[in-house]
């Protein structure tokens, strides 16, 4: 294989590589690291030696965005406030042309998930990214991670019985969410708490992650009340100079705020029988600076 073709190879599998290493890390600066290491451990390998290049790839990125899992974890590094994954602009494309297959992809992928998936061991995570995100099985996921495919079998079970038990129930479908994204965000915007109220779920949470670099609640916010309040003071203390985009982010509508032309929040609701069950606001700088507003 030539250069060039291995290079072609490469950027053929690189989204895909991409998907797995995000779902694996929930930081898209991390995944980028992991999927470039994945590309120069590709480019020096001896390609004679590999049949599939999919199979190949994927079993690196896996063990690479292992390894960088436990540093972050051996570092024991402090966060400020509550912590939520990077936002990941996301466009499956031909990924999944199966509507059921779509759904399942941007479960996998979604900010509710990602933070229960956080709780995994390295191994448990890797596990359940690629049995339940991609379908993987059990024989291929234990040749990807040099584990015997009993104990594979294991990890999986205890993986997806942890995600089952502490992941919020919410509505996947896109036109649902987006429907009731955008009223949310009207009646925010107009610091309309009634209409507010009758969108929130009675024991609704926000979720503010800024880092410490800029204003957001340290703590979750629970009830309709105390949500409803926040999100109106907000409004009331001035939106003037900041644009509102609808984009997708993990997998479902999200509203970028735009201070000029520089992303300032990501609002993101997770919803359940017709009400917002959650509401995510992401604040910190390093986490927004791979968004634009296109």
């Amino acid at each position: 294989m030539t250069a060039d073709l291995a290079t072609d190879v490469f950027e053929e599998h690189r989204p895909f590589l991409m998907g797995v290493a995000y779902r694996m890390l929930g930081r898209v600066a991390d995944a980028e690291d992991v999927v470039q290491d994945a590309w120069l451990r590709w480019y020096r390998a001896d390609r004679t030696e590999v049949r599939e290049p999919r199979a190949y790839l994927v079993r690196v990125t896996t063990r690479l965005a292992i390894d960088r899992l436990r540093q972050v974890r051996s570092r024991g590094e402090a966060y400020v406030g509550p912590w939520l994954p990077e936002p990941y602009l996301t466009e499956f494309g031909d990924t999944a042309p199966d509507s059921a297959d779509r759904a399942v992809l941007a479960d996998t992928v979604s900010l509710a998930v990602l933070v229960v998936l956080e709780s995994l061991s390295p191994l448990e995570r890797a596990v359940f990214v690629l049995r339940e995100a991609f379908g993987y099985p059990y024989a291929e996921i234990a040749a990807t991670l040099d584990r015997g495919e009993a104990a594979v079998r294991q990890l999986a079970g205890r993986a997806r019985r942890h995600v089952a038990e502490r992941r919020p129930r919410y509505e996947v479908d896109p036109a649902r969410r987006r429907d009731l994204t955008e009223r949310f965000i009207a009646a925010a915007v107009d610091g309309d708490l009634a209409g507010l109220m009758s969108l929130l779920a009675p024991d609704v949470r926000l979720v503010g992650d800024s880092g410490g670099k800029a204003k957001a609640p340290l703590r979750t916010l629970h009830t309709a009340d105390k949500v409803g309040r926040f999100l109106v003071g907000v409004a009331r203390s001035g939106l003037a100079g900041l644009t509102l985009r609808l984009i997708e982010a993990n997998g479902g509508p999200a509203v970028l705020v735009l201070a000029g032309d520089k992303p300032d929040t990501l609002f993101q609701l997770d919803i359940a029988d017709g009400r917002v069950t959650s509401v995510y606001v992401i604040r910190n700088p390093d986490k927004l600076r791979t968004l634009t507003g296109r």
